[in-house]
């Protein structure tokens, strides 16, 4: 199995001006290492946390300390060019990240944003976005028409109240016929207090509507603002309720292992 979404941070790093949490703890990639060792996982992906804004040192100097057994998804500036994008792919960055929530959809026909989305799909990177579905079903589609790689974030987060009714989810459970959007099966606490439940109607529903072939498995370690109630191995036990059939979950393996390079 390959964790495809957890962080790594400690409070001496430069936190971002305009964040909207800061953590109160270490999660160092020693630690992270150590869960992966103890839990059978064989590789990883590192995401830049929205708290560290662009500043990516810690999750490229966390690559390179991990000799190999870790991908990145960093945050970029849209301003930044090939010659950065180049510099971090050699690093082992596969795609950058978009988290959106409270904030605006960026215009992504400014010529910044498409200079550099251009330059992410010619690379075969993908554009992971964490956001809520309701921005979703309008934005994916049209980060898909870039020709890049798209990933959703955490079930793509539809309306809590409404969970597999919310008509953004049923939107992008119609953009399925696409073979460059996946969707991560990561944090269903994110989806309120009934995540599981949720998760539970939705695994089907992704799994008919995207193909076994596009789903993909994250730890959201270390949980961060619901560190008292997770942890990384009740995470992956959930993998297990959800698809209880190992050649399953060898499956959504094997769809990161293709994703992420490794």
């Amino acid at each position: 199995m390959i964790d495809t979404h957890a962080h790594v941070f400690h409070r001496g790093l430069t936190f971002d001006a305009a964040r909207r949490y800061t953590p109160d703890y270490d999660a160092p990639l020693e630690a992270y290492l150590r869960q992966l060792d103890e839990n059978g996982i064989t590789n990883a992906v590192l995401v830049q946390p929205s708290f560290l804004g662009t500043d990516n040192d810690y999750l490229l100097d966390s690559l390179k300390n991990a000799g190999g057994r870790l991908r990145g998804i960093a945050v970029l500036d849209p301003l930044q060019g090939p010659a950065d994008l180049a510099a971090l792919q050699a690093a082992g960055i596969v795609g950058i990240r978009l988290n959106l929530i409270g904030r605006p959809t960026p215009d992504l026909d400014a010529p910044a944003w498409s200079r550099l989305l251009a330059d992410v799909a010619a690379r075969g990177w993908q554009i992971e976005v964490q956001s809520h579905a309701r921005q979703l079903a309008t934005l994916a589609p049209l980060l898909l028409q870039t020709g890049a790689n798209v990933v959703l974030d955490h079930y793509a987060l539809p309306d809590e109240a409404l969970g597999v009714s919310d008509p953004a989810f049923d939107a992008i459970l119609r953009l399925g016929g696409s073979p460059r959007l996946w969707v991560k099966l990561s944090a269903p606490y994110r989806n309120g207090i009934a995540g599981e439940r949720f998760a539970r109607g939705a695994y089907p529903l992704l799994r008919q509507a995207l193909g076994p072939s596009q789903l993909l498995w994250g730890s959201d370690w270390p949980h961060t603002q619901f560190e008292t109630t997770q942890d990384f191995r009740k995470n992956l036990t959930f993998l297990s309720t959800l698809a209880p059939r190992p050649g399953e979950r060898a499956q959504i393996g094997r769809n990161a292992k293709t994703l992420f390079g490794f």
